[in-house]
C-alpha cells in the first residue's frame, strides 16, 4: 500500500478518533484485518504474522561530499570523517543498501548480537550488514563464514586501512563469492 500522509479534515469522524492523516487509518484497517482473519480462523491462521513494515520516503543516507580543489582545506578534512548522515539508524543503512541492490523490503530479516556488535541478516544470508564502529576481527570472522550472497559494513567500522583490507582477505579465504560492499 501507498499512501501520502494526508491530513484528515479536523470535523471527520477519523480525526475525532485519533487519526491525524490517512495513513494511520490505513495501518490501523490493515491491523484489524490481521485480527479479523486471526479471529475468524483460529485453527488454520492461529500463526499467522500479520505484521507489517512502514517506510516513509526520504533522501539519501548519504552526506553531500562533493567539493571543488579550492574548497579542500584541513578544516574540512575533520568533517569528512564519515560520509553517512548522522541522523541515520542502522535500519535507516540496512533497508538503503536492499534498494541499491534492488532487493525486495518485504523479505524477513533479523538482528543479533555478536562479540557486542550488532549484526543484520536479511532473509537468511542474502546480505548481512554490521554498521558498528571498530568491529572485532572476530565479527567479520563470523559474517564470512556465514557465506552471505552480500556483506555490507560501514566505513567507520575499521580502526584502520590495514583493518579494512583484511576484510576482503577474510571474504576470499572463507566466502569468496561474497560481495563485499564498504558504505
Amino acid at each position: 500500500m501507498v499512501q501520502l500522509p494526508e491530513p484528515c479534515e479536523e470535523k471527520s469522524e477519523a480525526y475525532k478518533v485519533g487519526y491525524a492523516n490517512i495513513c494511520e487509518i490505513g495501518k490501523e484497517r490493515i491491523r484489524r484485518a490481521g485480527q479479523k482473519i486471526k479471529a475468524e480462523n483460529p485453527v488454520t491462521f492461529a500463526d499467522l504474522d500479520t505484521g507489517f513494515r512502514v517506510f516513509k520516503l526520504d533522501d539519501s543516507n548519504m552526506l553531500d561530499v562533493y567539493y571543488s580543489a579550492e574548497e579542500y582545506g584541513q578544516d574540512l578534512l575533520a568533517h569528512m570523517e564519515s560520509n553517512i548522515k548522522p541522523d541515520r539508524t542502522d535500519l535507516d543503512l540496512l533497508f538503503g543498501c536492499l534498494l541499491e541492490w534492488g532487493l525486495p523490503l518485504s523479505m524477513p530479516y533479523h538482528s543479533e548480537k555478536i562479540d557486542g556488535c550488532t549484526v543484520h541478516t536479511y532473509n537468511d544470508g542474502d546480505l548481512i550488514a554490521c554498521f558498528d564502529r571498530n568491529i572485532p576481527d572476530s565479527v567479520v570472522m563470523e559474517i564470512a563464514k556465514r557465506q552471505p550472497l552480500r556483506a555490507v559494513f560501514q566505513d567507520a567500522c575499521f580502526a584502520s586501512s590495514p583493518s579494512k583490507i583484511n576484510v576482503w582477505e577474510r571474504f576470499k579465504l572463507l566466502a569468496p563469492d561474497t560481495r563485499v560492499k564498504v558504505i
